[in-house]
């Protein structure tokens, strides 16, 4: 309802000598007298002005007018000075509510009296408080680097690498540069070198690959060609294939389910692989990784015991043998494992 400037002023009443209008202040108006007249002839007015804290009128700020014992509502628009009004009031409590975008919502109460034109003093809308969030989340490189710094953490005993296995649910994909470091980290491993010495000497001991001779000499030369089978299975199985197809090179740790279903699962791990993407599929990267590194093998084992028939014996003894340390990291070695994250079990 428009505001009208007759309104601005209240007429002095009879029992208030100072010519007071009996308004409070905006946070609670209380006007003397509480008293109800329902049936008279008399009706009233209320006026005032909304202003913000710096005393600017606030234009467009809803004001709405209730009654006590009375149901329906009225709703004024403050003007561009801020201004609004209400008319034909019957007398009694009344309260105001006051909204506007940007401000607190404003509550006052007061009770007109009979035959009063009431202009109540500026009401002031306190600003809103503006409460910003930022979330700062890293990227999914960052997340899988702080993973992967866990998972070096990760030794057998407390000293066996054991890299390769993954106890976060929904791990972050590696980038190629983190899966070419983990081959490196692994390779280069102490306990990587301590391993491969001790196949060498139980190859010499067995005398196989005899080709390479016995004594020191043949000694080095098994310990040599051990080491480039490990190194080169873990770059090209490792890193290299996995890069190229946006596989992972890990295993993911299940934990949950029947003794058969994680059976089922550590078996087939051998020859399927999360994507990068996230989805199961068949585990390439570590199939062609183990025949490329058996082809580049014939360049250093001896002619005996070279040929495209080893090559492919030794994958599938590779698949096997990637079987059954799946099930050792699906009921053993986490238990062996000393300082694990304290990660829920991961999803298959």
């Amino acid at each position: 309802m428009a505001w009208s400037p007759a309104l601005a002023q209240s007429p002095q009443g009879a029992g208030d000598p100072a010519g007071n209008s009996g308004a409070a202040n905006s946070a609670d108006i209380k006007t003397s007298g509480s008293e109800r007249f329902p049936e008279h002839n008399w009706f009233d007015s209320l006026s005032g002005t909304v202003v913000d804290p710096t005393g600017m009128p606030v234009a467009g700020a809803k004001v709405k007018l209730t009654r006590e014992g009375n149901p329906g509502e009225q709703e004024a628009i403050c003007n561009e000075d801020g201004k609004f009004a209400f008319t034909n009031i019957a007398p009694g409590p009344f309260q105001l509510t006051i909204t506007s975008d940007g401000f607190t919502t404003h509550a006052s109460s007061g009770v007109l009296q009979l035959g009063e034109v009431e202009v109540l003093p500026p009401i002031t809308l306190a600003v809103a408080t503006v409460v910003s969030e930022v979330h700062v989340g890293l990227t999914p490189i960052e997340l899988a680097q702080e993973q992967l710094r866990e998972e070096e953490q990760q030794r057998v005993f407390g000293f066996v690498p054991n890299y390769y296995v993954t106890y976060v649910p929904n791990a972050a994909p590696l980038s190629s540069r983190q899966k070419f470091n983990l081959a490196w980290k692994t390779t280069i491993d102490p306990v990587s070198f301590a391993l491969n010495a001790g196949s060498a000497g139980i190859e010499q001991a067995a005398n196989q690959f005899s080709g390479y001779g016995q004594g020191a000499q043949g000694y080095a030369k098994r310990y040599g060609a051990s080491y480039a089978d490990f190194a080169i299975g873990t770059f090209i199985g490792g890193a290299v294939l996995p890069s190229l197809l946006k596989q992972d090179p890990r295993y993911f740790y299940k934990g949950t389910g029947s003794v058969r279903s994680r059976m089922m699962y550590a078996i087939a791990n051998a020859v399927i692989c999360k994507g990068d993407n996230g989805r199961w599929q068949p585990n390439y990267s570590s199939i062609m990784g183990s025949i490329a590194a058996g082809g580049i093998s014939n360049l250093y084992y001896p002619a005996s015991d070279r040929g495209s028939t080893l090559i492919f014996e030794n994958t599938l003894i590779g698949i096997g043998t990637t079987a059954a340390a799946n099930l050792l990291q699906e009921f053993v070695i986490r238990r062996l494992t000393p300082n694990l994250p304290n990660h829920s079990p991961a999803s298959p």
